[in-house]
């Protein structure tokens, strides 16, 4: 009896343990999501305080044109490079340096003498989009790490709540808190977001980074998930971090269909250059007298919607363990993508609201998916896989708000935002038939071997020696 019962309530200690660990590492991450809202708001109010500023001082919608350009570019190299950095820095290292080298420009900005306004604004543009980068890639890459893998879908989806009430924020703020108080106090409210989000990461214990720790079985796992020898080179450059390519496209290949996931994330962020710009176009056709309102109800609608989805999620994700999954990113795309196209065909105010609202609760799904499923790579890996996930969004949006710049000067938005996110539709259909293909593939595997397992006339001794076979 005695002996029966030590076990138990060893096990019972284990749990409960793991139950409080658990709990103290969620209340951390509650805290670092409130940190970056917090300056989240200050990257959205940002965004238009910004290029109103730029527009006002030069006098040329050309200039901001180029500031957009050039933050995007920043976040295309940063893109690049941060999976290196991972692998030599801790995440908390590179979070902690992205707020303040946010923060430390922003006060470049403000203390700038009217000759060299120029040249702080071109900064601002440089750390902003580069930063900004580094710190999206560093947090969800290091997810699994903070929170355990069974909970990453859930802390995926609390800080996208917690990024999507502060763009609600952030653009309805933005010209209140410019008309009211200026520029200048605009610039000083970003920065002490960018203030607080720093303070929050120094206070806190935030594991991820240097590789994450990543172990000779992590190694392992990433050489079996590429279904070679490649993925444990790349991994090994990944620990140096001196080669940041081959151990990108190493990462994106060490999960069937993770390629084509990227590429289609890069193919949905063009589609997004296309509503973006388009919605103040058909705003002012539907009100010439006061555009800003249908831009400022869209985007608060579709913020509802995206929030109302997470919170769907979170609940999926507390209840089944599971995350939405591939399939959900895939089908996610799709109705999204058909419900911007949609919120462009002059339907009556009160149906536009509800495609909006369909429109971020998809948004929401597939933000989620797609970021737990990058997740799923190797520690050594994942870093690289959202940096070139990064660059792929930067450069699908950019070049989309060049082409589709061009296009609004000849099409109607409906056209222009139907071409656009209609490539994303039909890339989304590739990427889901190539998921069910290779799920079907897989069902099948399974069902060869319990057949062969079921067959004493074969020589097989078990499961194990089937599979290798």
């Amino acid at each position: 009896m005695g002996s029966a019962d030590g076990p138990k309530a060893d096990e019972t200690d284990g749990d409960t343990r793991k139950a409080r660990d658990t709990a103290v590492s969620e209340r951390r991450f509650r805290f670092l999501v409130a940190g970056y809202a917090v300056s989240s708001y200050g990257t959205f109010l940002n965004m238009v305080a910004l290029n109103l500023f730029v527009y006002e001082t030069t006098g040329r919608a050309l200039a901001m044109g180029l500031f957009m350009a050039v933050r995007l570019a920043s976040g295309f190299v940063a893109g690049l490079v941060v999976g290196g950095l991972l692998a030599r820095f801790s995440a908390k290292s590179i979070m902690l340096w992205a707020n303040v080298g946010q923060g430390a420009v922003m006060l470049v900005l403000i203390l700038a003498p009217d000759g060299m306004l120029t040249g702080a604004l071109m900064a601002v543009s440089v750390v902003i989009g580069a930063c900004g980068t580094l710190f999206m890639v560093a947090l969800r890459s290091s997810i699994p790490e903070m929170v355990g893998e069974d909970r990453r879908a859930w802390a995926n989806s609390l800080s996208i709540t917690g990024r999507s009430l502060a763009m609600v924020a952030g653009f309805a703020s933005a010209g209140v808190v410019v008309s009211l108080v200026g520029y200048t106090a605009a610039f000083l409210v970003d920065m002490a977001t960018f203030v607080a989000c720093a303070v929050t990461v120094a206070l806190l214990p935030i594991a991820g980074g240097k590789g994450a720790g990543g172990s000779a079985s992590e190694a392992s796992e990433g050489s079996e998930s590429s279904g070679g020898s490649g993925a444990g080179k790349g991994t090994s450059a990944a620990k140096s971090g001196r080669r940041w390519r081959p151990v990108a496209f190493v990462a994106l290949a060490a999960a069937p269909g993770m390629g084509l996931m990227v590429a289609l994330r890069g193919v949905d962020a063009f589609g997004s250059s296309s509503h973006n710009a388009a919605l103040p176009i058909y705003s002012t056709s539907l009100d010439a007298s006061n555009p800003a309102v249908f831009v400022s109800a869209f985007w608060c609608v579709w913020a509802l919607g995206n929030i109302g989805a997470q919170q769907v999620i979170q609940r999926y994700a507390q209840r089944t363990g599971r995350s939405v999954g591939a399939l959900g990113f895939g089908y996610g795309t799709v109705v999204m993508s058909a419900a911007f196209i949609a919120a462009f065909a002059g339907f009556p105010l009160a149906v536009t609201a509800v495609i909006a609202l369909i429109a971020g609760a998809a948004d929401g799904l597939t933000e989620v998916a797609y970021t737990s499923h990058l997740q799923t790579l190797p520690a050594t890996l994942r870093g690289h896989a959202f940096g070139l996930s990064a660059t792929f969004e930067n450069l699908g949006f950019g070049v989309g708000m060049i082409l589709v710049a061009a296009a609004l000067d000849r099409f109607s938005p409906l056209a222009v935002v139907g071409w656009s996110h209609g490539a994303a539709i039909v890339v989304a259909v590739v990427f889901l038939l190539r998921v069910a293909g290779v799920r079907r593939a897989e069902r099948t595997g399974l069902r060869k071997e319990e057949a062969v397992e079921g067959r004493p006339d074969r020589g097989d001794r078990d499961g194990a020696e089937v599979s290798r076979g």
